[in-house]
């Protein structure tokens, strides 16, 4: 059966945006069946109340400012639990391929010459954006997306704003919550208007999930008087307006109202 764990083999599985019921089967059926899990900080605890008892698990969660399992220490873990025989799932926030570092956990276990196996998991923008109740793309308001990472790996690296200011595309910046104000400055001064559309959302998908919507302007002041957790989506673009007037925009908010959420409009 497809999702069927092998021994010695390593499973690099998205847990989606936090939610339990967002998993997907094969992922569920993995974990169920995996003799070992490595997972992330970002793994929620519904998730992790899948695996069995007594299974082994493993805990190598990174948060910003500290690391505390180096990456070259996780790439040696899961390959001596492979090589001992188990079967391992390696377990990730939202999908493993979208700003997750999959691509040095592969070269690690393939250096090693492990079995490896992808399943994609929902990311934290669809997430996001259905939550919220609106589409990531729109024939009206955007033809393109765009995911960017708002962390700069290159010393003194800046994004390319020119290229980013579009009014055509949506753009979904992770891991951006300590540069808010630097990415709605930096659009703006590339050519986009200061009430240009702005959501930014916690725990998507989540009990806890929060957010707040406004524009390049003003978010940064809105972030400031109602502070979000780490780690913080934000997504940029005019399908953002389309939460004013979607049922599935005003559903969500009637709901958040019942549960003293925070939605700014």
């Amino acid at each position: 059966m497809v999702g069927d764990c092998r021994d010695g083999s390593v499973y690099l599985v998205g847990a989606g945006s936090g939610s339990a019921d967002l998993l997907t089967l094969r992922a569920a059926r993995l974990l169920w069946q995996a003799d070992a899990v490595v997972y992330d900080r970002l793994v929620g605890d519904q998730v992790l109340a899948l695996i069995p008892a007594g299974r082994e698990r493993y805990d190598v969660g990174k948060a910003r400012g500290h690391h505390s399992v180096p990456q070259v220490e996780i790439g040696s873990l899961m390959v001596r639990l492979a090589r001992q025989g188990k079967s391992v799932v390696r377990l990730k926030g939202g999908d493993p391929g979208v700003f997750g570092r999959m691509g040095e956990e592969l070269a690690a276990l393939g250096e090693a010459g492990v079995a490896v196996e992808i399943v994609p998991g929902i990311t934290a923008a669809s997430a996001a954006c259905a939550a919220i109740g609106i589409p990531l793309t729109d024939r009206a308001h955007a033809q393109q997306l765009r995911f960017v990472t708002a962390q700069h790996c290159r010393e003194g690296g800046e994004p390319n704003w020119a290229s980013l200011a579009s009014r055509e595309e949506t753009l979904v910046f992770y891991m951006g919550l300590g540069k808010v104000t630097a990415i709605c400055e930096g659009l703006r001064a590339a050519g986009l208007p200061n009430d240009w559309p702005v959501m930014l959302m916690a725990n998507a998908s989540l009990p806890e999930e929060r957010s707040l919507i406004g524009n390049l302007a003003d978010m940064p002041a809105r972030l400031l008087a109602e502070p979000l957790p780490s780690p913080c989506l934000i997504v940029v673009g005019s399908v953002v307006r389309m939460v004013a007037t979607t049922p599935a925009g005003h559903s969500v908010q009637r709901h958040r109202s019942s549960r003293h959420e925070t939605l700014c409009l």
